[in-house]
């Protein structure tokens, strides 16, 4: 499948998509306390995507090629669990870290965002985690305008990473994302610069790093879906959805509680676009 270039009429509505899904996030932000529940999470998130937005929750029943159908509206992976952790009786507490992951649909186009949340007060290892996994994410992003490549994007990441001595998840990557859930290109978060496909304005892709404290290996749980680290060490994400446009690159996946963005970041100063 060749890589999609989204006309302006794409790109419109992928805006709104992508917003939206940011604005779940915001939503569900307050409710991430001690001794919720995980399967409590996804139905606040699933009623306020449906009854509030209007929005198609994209995870549920979603089955690809040799997956059973996901049985819930976002992904909520704890700790140890890297990615597709499915929600249910977990109840969460001081100390946890949590990938929330939203894909909505709103009008046949989809926005995918996720974002970690620190359980509780709490310093130290785990909450440093999280914040390197953080810049990853935005040194990945920061290298994306046209010419540049995915292996410039890939490379930003993983050195950001091994440099604070984690490591970098190789079975999952970034994505195009549009009409489709899952485009080309594959966006990987490991690499050598100048390398892959040149960026031309007009593309839409995730950038979404996962970054492990201990070693990279990972395995997936019996569910079929849920990921986890091999050796138990604990597991971040964060995830982004971008525009690669004339000059360099927007974020589409921002609103208006979503985290700061790094000083370091080029055009930082409005939050969604490089210059």
């Amino acid at each position: 499948m060749a890589i999609q270039i989204k006309t302006p009429e794409d790109i419109a509505a992928m805006r709104v998509a992508c917003r939206l899904a940011a604005e779940v996030l915001d939503f569900i932000t307050p409710h991430v306390v001690p001794g919720v529940t995980t399967g409590e999470l996804d139905r606040l998130c699933h009623d306020y995507m449906v009854g509030v937005q209007g929005t198609i929750p994209a995870p549920l029943n979603y089955a690809p090629p040799g997956y059973t159908p996901y049985p819930k509206s976002i992904c909520a992976s704890v700790n140890h669990q890297v990615c597709h952790g499915i929600p249910g009786e977990r109840v969460l507490k001081a100390g946890d870290i949590v990938n929330l992951d939203i894909t909505v649909i709103k009008d046949g186009y989809h926005g995918d965002t996720s974002r970690m949340f620190v359980v509780g007060d709490m310093t130290g290892p785990a909450r440093r985690l999280c914040e390197i996994t953080y810049e990853c994410m935005w040194k990945g992003i920061d290298v994306v305008r046209p010419g540049a490549t995915l292996g410039d994007i890939g490379h930003a990441c993983q050195t950001h990473a091994e440099k604070h001595g984690y490591s970098i998840v190789r079975e999952f990557c970034g994505h195009g994302i549009g009409r489709r859930f899952h485009e080309e290109p594959q966006v990987l978060h490991y690499g050598r610069p100048g390398t892959l496909d040149k960026l031309q304005p007009g593309m839409i892709f995730t950038i979404e790093p996962m970054v492990n404290a201990g070693r990279r290996e990972i395995r997936e749980l019996a569910d079929g879906w849920t990921i986890v680290t091999k050796d138990h060490s604990l597991s971040a994400q964060w995830e982004h959805t971008l525009l690669v446009t004339p000059t360099g690159y927007e974020v589409l996946t921002v609103s208006d509680a979503s985290p700061a963005v790094p000083d370091w970041v080029r055009g930082h100063q409005t939050a969604v676009t490089g210059a």
